[in-house]
Formats: structure tokens, sequence, C-alpha cells
């Protein structure tokens, strides 16, 4: 009984000498839930004004804020093609640079007949390295160029570790994806400074938020496009040029019958991420352009690094397979 009396009177006076600390971690505890909830309130904030508000009021003149000329790179096919249907549609002539001269010519023209704008086209292999930009320089000296959207990329043939990757590949990474853009905005930057109004959009990649195993070279090449992109936003910005970072997740453009093709909300079209994404150009300078990504994207950023890794395997996995069935 002596025992239990003095393990009582022992347990009050630790649970006395140690309230002050209880006190201060529940102080400390609360502070963290609040900042948690105007986090996530935030969060959704934004997510409205980005992909909702917009859609509810009338359209920016993009020509009288940014300029009458776009360019997009890698416009014949997928997000590029869309992107510049959607700017072409707000009135403003496009000038799509891309490799296949055909392709080029059957969309500037479907473009031209659709929207009545004009369209020039501009053949460039983006693989061949340093030596194929003074022609695009020489054709684009004299344009208004408005706005520019950097597309242009390439893909690993299939996801697959680094060592795998043949060394064309590698260099077509580094050359099509992370240089294109580069040299791009190097030539077109100083004519928009000049006129003080402009607008970069570089469509990044979901793949950029975390490492991705499988996609080493890939992922790390569209990390470096989001870097850029918000490193020029805070170099000129004051100098009334808009740059804006792109980061989509799975967009449905290969073949129907992979089972993301069939989540319309959680893979929209090229043409629907195109309509959505253009609505937030001048709005935000860092955005994933379409509702259903920007909730991939909070849950991207919260989420442990090894829960991403994991899922990335198992998506990776899955498109393994559709490729080998669908070769097959």
């Amino acid at each position: 009984m002596a025992a239990v009396d003095s393990f009582c009177l022992l347990y009050r006076e630790i649970a006395r000498s140690c309230n002050c600390y209880m006190e201060a971690l529940a102080v400390v505890g609360a502070w963290y839930t609040a900042r948690k909830s105007i986090t996530v309130i935030c969060d959704f904030y934004n997510l409205v004004r980005l992909h909702f508000i917009p859609r509810l009021v009338s359209r920016p003149d993009l020509i009288k804020q940014y300029g009458r000329w776009a360019v997009v790179s890698g416009a014949t096919d997928g997000i590029g093609r869309a992107y510049a249907e959607e700017l072409a549609d707000r009135g403003l002539n496009i000038i799509l640079v891309s490799r296949n001269r055909e392709k080029l010519q059957a969309v500037a023209q479907a473009i031209a007949d659709t929207y009545h704008v004009e369209t020039d086209i501009l053949v460039a292999n983006f693989s061949q390295g340093r030596e194929i930009y003074g022609p695009i320089r020489e054709a684009l000296q004299d344009r208004d160029v408005g706005v520019l959207v950097n597309n242009v990329g390439v893909f690993y043939p299939c996801p697959q570790p680094f060592a795998q990757l043949s060394e064309d590949g590698l260099w077509d990474i580094i050359n099509i994806n992370m240089a294109a853009a580069s040299a791009l905005v190097h030539m077109i930057l100083p004519g928009m400074v000049a006129r003080g109004r402009g607008a970069v959009v570089t469509i990044s990649s979901g793949s950029c938020c975390k490492p991705t195993p499988q996609l080493a070279a890939y992922s790390a090449s569209k990390a470096y496009l989001d870097h850029f992109s918000r490193a020029l936003q805070y170099e000129y910005s004051s100098k009334g040029i808009f740059v804006q970072s792109l980061i989509p997740f799975y967009v449905a453009t290969g073949s129907p019958d992979g089972f993301l093709h069939k989540c319309s909300w959680l893979a929209p079209s090229p043409k629907v991420y195109a309509h959505h994404a253009v609505a937030t150009l001048g709005i935000s300078k860092r955005t994933t352009g379409y509702w259903s990504h920007s909730i991939q994207f909070l849950f991207a950023q919260y989420m442990p690094e090894w829960l991403w890794v994991w899922g990335a395997n198992f998506l990776l996995r899955s498109f393994r397979k559709e490729a080998s069935s669908f070769v097959a």
C-alpha cells in the first residue's frame, strides 16, 4: 500500500512539473493545425480563382496585353497544337515550329481556315543542336512576338533505368527539352523587353515535382524548365514580361486504350487542357493549367518522397504493359 501511495505521489509530482511543457506543446500543436488549415484554405481558393472564376468573366484581349504574334514550338500534335489553336481562337497570329514540314503546313492551313488568322511555319529539328537557331532568329527578327510557348519535348521510348537509355536519346532530351526552350527565350525575350510587354509559357511536367525513377533524365529536364521559368519571372516581371511555368500531369495524347484515357476528368484531352491553361495566362506564374491536375499537384507536394516513388513505379509499370500490348 505504501508503495502504491508513493507511486501516486510521484506521478502527481511529475505531472505538476510537466504541466508547463504540456501547455507549450498544446500551443505548438494548435499553431501547426491552424497553419495547415490556412494553407488548405488558400490552396482551395487558388484552385477556384485559377480554374473556375476566369470562365465566368470575359476573356482578356491577349493581343492588346502581349502582342499580335505567338510562337509555338512542338506545334503539330498534342498540347502544342491545341495551345496554338486556343491562341488563334483569341485572335493571335501563329508561327508554328516543328521538324515535319508536311505536318506544319497542314496544321497551319487548318488553323488559318478555322480561326481566320495569319499563320507561318518554321521547320526546325531541335535535336541537331546549335546550328538550327540562326535561320529561326532571322525569321523572327521583324515579328511582334507577344507570346512564346515552349512546348517542344521528347519522352523516353519507354520508362527504363538511366543506363539503358541510348546516348542519342540522352542528347535528344538535352537538346530538345532544355536547350530549345533556353535558346528560343534568349532570342525572343530582348524584343519583348524592348516593347515592354510579352508572355513566355514553358510547359514542364508533373514529373518535375519529385525525383522520378525510370524517367531520371526526362524528369530532371522538366525540373530545369520549371526552375528556369520561375527565375525568369523574377528577373523580367518588372519589365512587363509575364513568365509562366505550366506543370501538366497526364494529358490524353496517346493511344485511347490506356486506363487513364477512360477518366477524362483526370486526364483531359489536349483541347480541353489548352482551353483551361490559356485561361490562366497572366494570372498564375506557376500552375498545372487544369483543375484536377492542381489537386494532383497538391497531393504530390505534401506526400513523402517514398510514396511518390512507389506511385511512379506503379504507373510506369502500367504504361510499359500497355505499350507492349499495343506493339504486340
